[in-house]
C-alpha cells in the first residue's frame, strides 16, 4: 500500500510521485520553473529545490546533432552512455523522409522546435557536412564542436567511429 498517514492527513505516495514526474517532464520539454509552478499551484522555489534533490551532475549540457549517418544506433548508444542531453541523428533516408512527409508549415515548426531545443544546451556537437556545420554555427549562440563527415551535397551515409565520438564528448565534459 502506498498510503501513509501524517497526523490527520492520508497521503498517497503514488500521487506525489506521479505529479513530480509530470512536473519534471514539463521542465525537460523546456517549460520554465515559473510556468510549471504556476500550472501546479506551487512556489517556483519548491520546484527548484526538488530539482536540486535529484541532481546527479552539474555542468555543461550537450546536444548532439548528426546526419547523414550510417551508424545512428551505435552513435546514439555512445551518446546516451556518456550522458548527452539531446540527441538528433538521422540517416540520409530518414532525413529525406522527414522533409517529404511533412507539410511546409509542419516542417518549419518542427525545425524551429529543434533549433530552440538545441539552443538550450551549452555545447552542440555537430556531425555533418561542411555546409551544415557553417549553417549551425550561424544559427547557434552555443559553443559548436564540429566533426566534418563530408562535403556538401552529401548523398551517402557517413560512418562515424563511436569511440572517436566518445572521446569528443569526454573532452567537452572536461572543459
Amino acid at each position: 500500500m502506498d498510503l501513509i498517514r501524517i497526523g490527520d492527513k492520508l497521503i498517497s505516495l503514488t500521487k506525489i510521485t506521479g505529479t513530480l514526474e509530470e512536473m519534471l517532464a514539463l521542465r525537460q520539454k523546456g517549460m520554465s520553473q515559473a510556468e510549471v509552478a504556476r500550472k501546479f499551484g506551487i512556489d517556483r522555489s519548491f520546484l527548484s529545490r526538488v530539482e536540486s534533490l535529484g541532481e546527479v551532475r552539474k555542468g555543461r549540457t550537450i546536444a548532439l546533432v548528426g546526419f547523414p549517418l550510417k551508424n545512428t544506433a551505435e552513435i546514439e548508444r555512445v551518446a546516451r552512455e556518456e550522458g548527452v542531453d539531446f540527441i538528433l541523428l538521422m540517416t540520409d533516408r530518414e532525413r529525406w523522409d522527414f522533409v517529404y512527409k511533412k507539410s511546409g508549415i509542419e516542417l518549419i515548426n518542427e525545425i524551429m522546435n529543434w533549433i530552440y531545443r538545441v539552443r538550450q544546451h551549452d555545447v552542440v556537437i555537430i556531425l555533418g557536412s561542411d555546409q551544415r556545420i557553417r549553417l549551425f554555427r550561424a544559427l547557434l549562440d552555443n559553443e559548436v564542436v564540429a566533426v566534418e563527415i563530408g562535403k556538401s551535397p552529401m548523398k551517402d551515409d557517413a560512418y562515424v567511429e563511436p569511440e572517436y565520438l566518445r572521446e569528443i564528448i569526454r573532452k567537452v565534459r572536461e572543459d
